[in-house]
């Protein structure tokens, strides 16, 4: 087919090599396996070995589900570094000039990027997210609470990891496409994920609450928890669906300002 009449069946496969045949795609994947799963190993087991000596307080908000969730909040960055390298890796070589000579359309370019990457990433993250789970109540059982996917907004909370997840990679590769560098957005992407809450902490909780509801962190908990959550004194965080849809406007608003700027600049 000739330069510049890519269907969007050929971005898809073209965008799918890319991402399989990298290294980085190798490691990312394995990194989120391991703190996803591993970690959440680790959260529960320690959580199994003290549950006796738990106060009242701490035992009734208990929440098994996001116990063993736990590990996802590492496997957040894995996800994030994913979805940078998916276009700031051709950034870096130049190898985005050749991509646009084959297809000029620049936005089915980007849009390609985000379905191969919202894909692969959504299969590996509910797959890291239901392991954790079943690994987690199994690690839990016969020491503490745990829950199954029956009980009231389990699978709800399990599902939700994967898409909290997809959504944050798909997120990273919208600050990717807007900044065109490697260190600058993954800088970003962290400061954004985990340097916000602590500054925003710093402040009085009537000031930093309201704040905080909208940080991604906040509605990853929001999304992977079975009890609602709250600081106790002001607002609760939101319930699932409206984090979801918020996450999910970060990351199309931050996909869309990419492919605009995308298209006005040079490669």
């Amino acid at each position: 087919m000739a330069p510049g009449h890519y269907r969007f069946s050929g971005a898809l496969r073209s965008e799918w090599t890319k991402l399989r045949s990298v290294r980085s795609t190798t490691w990312c994947v394995l990194a989120t396996v391991v703190a996803g799963v591993g970690l959440g190993i680790l959260a529960t087991a320690s959580e199994a070995s003290h549950w006796r000596n738990e106060g009242f307080i701490d035992k009734a908000l208990f929440d098994p589900t996001a116990t063993s969730l736990t590990g996802l909040v590492f496997g957040q960055l894995a996800i994030g570094v994913l979805g940078v390298l998916t276009i700031s890796a051709e950034y870096g070589s130049g190898s985005i000039r050749a991509t646009l000579a084959a297809i000029p359309r620049r936005p089915v370019v980007l849009a390609a990027k985000a379905v191969v990457l919202g894909l692969a990433a959504l299969l590996v993250s509910e797959a890291v997210s239901f392991a954790s789970f079943f690994v987690g109540q199994r690690i839990l059982s016969g020491s503490a609470p745990t829950a199954t996917l029956s009980g009231h907004d389990v699978l709800r909370a399990v599902v939700g990891g994967g898409l909290f997840l997809t959504l944050l990679g798909l997120f990273a590769l919208g600050l990717a496409t807007i900044i065109r560098h490697t260190a600058g957005a993954i800088t970003t992407f962290v400061a954004i994920l985990l340097i916000l809450p602590l500054v925003d902490s710093a402040f009085p909780s009537k000031i930093g609450w309201p704040i905080a509801r909208y940080l991604p962190a906040t509605m990853g908990s929001a999304m992977t928890s079975t009890i609602p959550e709250t600081n106790h004194v002001f607002l609760p965080s939101f319930p699932f669906w409206h984090a979801f849809a918020l996450m999910g406007a970060y990351s199309i608003g931050a996909l869309v300002i990419g492919g605009v700027l995308m298209v006005r600049r040079d490669p």
